[in-house]
């Protein structure tokens, strides 16, 4: 039994909708003066291959056992990638596993949300306690499952007012007098790198590629008049609506790769301005899209605010970070999901645990 502690060391897992790979993030975290404290230990990516980025893209027009089998799958290539990760950095007492998987479906209005990689077979392979399956409780309460790295924004990086995510998709948390609210603003690397990768890169390094091209705008007043960026949150994205609203609307352009990464940039740099509004805000900015230089430059230049990124480690290993800390308030049987963010019916705490 995971006993309710002042410091704990886990290893929290992250695999993202824009198919990067998985991310570890070994840290600390520790409860002092009634705030919560946090050290990056021990952190990595494991790349994904080919052929997984093909199952992963694909898994959702599986059949139900072909998916249950991919799942089983993925469990056992997760458990693999932590135990060699484990052995890599000669780590040792670790509290627990805290994993989101790799998300297949989310449809929060027909009450689906769907991660795999969350078997009981990862507790039996690493010989670990694990906390999994963060999203389908909220989802049940009425909520969008998503985000929930916000309770984290709130209690880790409390000297912010905003913190921006640019990975699959870009989501923010608005901090005001205590009180969170967080949405997912709009798709990101899951179109830039489905563009890259049809011209033979992975991803658009630099935003080279899209900084070559021209903007269509046509295609930019479609994008934005899209009716989701109209909602009020709480709101959430998924591959689902990606592949119904705007691979068809940017294929339906007949135009060059590189004018399409280029008209994309500049929708995700508008709506991301539309969503930054004020004076004196102090923005956290993190994910694989902030090492697009080109992407930043327009975010910058339209929304005329700084945007600051602390270190590497925090730029790249946040989710995975946040998602150790989910663990580490469920085990305590403290709220790890907040109905301000997701629309759910409760503040609630969140995950299955195999011990």
């Amino acid at each position: 039994m995971l006993k309710i502690k002042k410091s704990y060391n886990v290893i929290g897992v992250m695999s993202g909708t824009s198919l990067d790979g998985v991310d570890l993030c070994f840290s600390n975290f520790s409860y002092e003066n009634q705030d919560w404290k946090f050290k990056i230990l021990v952190s990595d990516t494991v790349t994904y291959e080919k052929s997984w980025i093909t199952k992963l893209t694909n898994a959702h027009s599986l059949s139900e056992i072909e998916l249950k089998e991919l799942d089983l799958e993925f469990t056992l290539y997760l458990s693999k990638i932590i135990l060699s990760f484990i052995h890599k950095n000669q780590i040792s007492n670790i509290d627990f596993i805290s994993s989101h998987g790799h998300t297949v479906f989310h449809e929060p209005k027909k009450q689906i949300t769907y991660q795999i990689g969350n078997r009981v077979e990862l507790n039996n392979l690493t010989n670990l306690p694990v906390v999994c399956d963060f999203r389908i409780q909220d989802v049940q309460l009425g909520g969008q499952g998503a985000p929930l790295v916000p309770i984290g924004d709130l209690l880790l990086f409390s000297d912010y007012s905003h913190c921006l995510n640019l990975g699959g998709f870009s989501n923010i948390s608005i901090k005001s007098n205590n009180n969170i609210i967080a949405y997912d603003i709009c798709p990101v690397n899951i179109v830039l790198n489905k563009y890259s990768r049809s011209i033979g890169f992975e991803f658009d390094m630099g935003g080279q590629i899209s900084k070559s091209g021209n903007i269509n705008k046509h295609l930019l007043k479609e994008l934005n008049e899209i009716s989701y960026y109209h909602l009020t949150h709480p709101k959430s994205l998924g591959l689902e609506w990606v592949e119904n609203k705007i691979f068809p609307l940017i294929d339906s352009f007949k135009i060059s790769t590189k004018d399409i990464l280029r008209t994309y940039v500049e929708h995700i740099a508008v709506q991301i301005s539309n969503n930054l509004k004020g004076d004196n805000l102090k923005i956290l900015i993190s994910g694989g899209g902030s090492k697009n230089k080109f992407l930043m430059e327009r975010i910058k230049q339209l929304s005329k605010k700084n945007l600051g990124i602390i270190s590497e480690n925090i730029t790249d290993y946040k989710e995975a970070l946040i998602f150790g800390f989910l663990g580490v308030l469920r085990i305590r049987k403290e709220n790890n999901c907040l109905k301000s963010v997701t629309g759910a019916d409760k503040d609630h705490s969140s995950g299955v645990i195999f011990e």
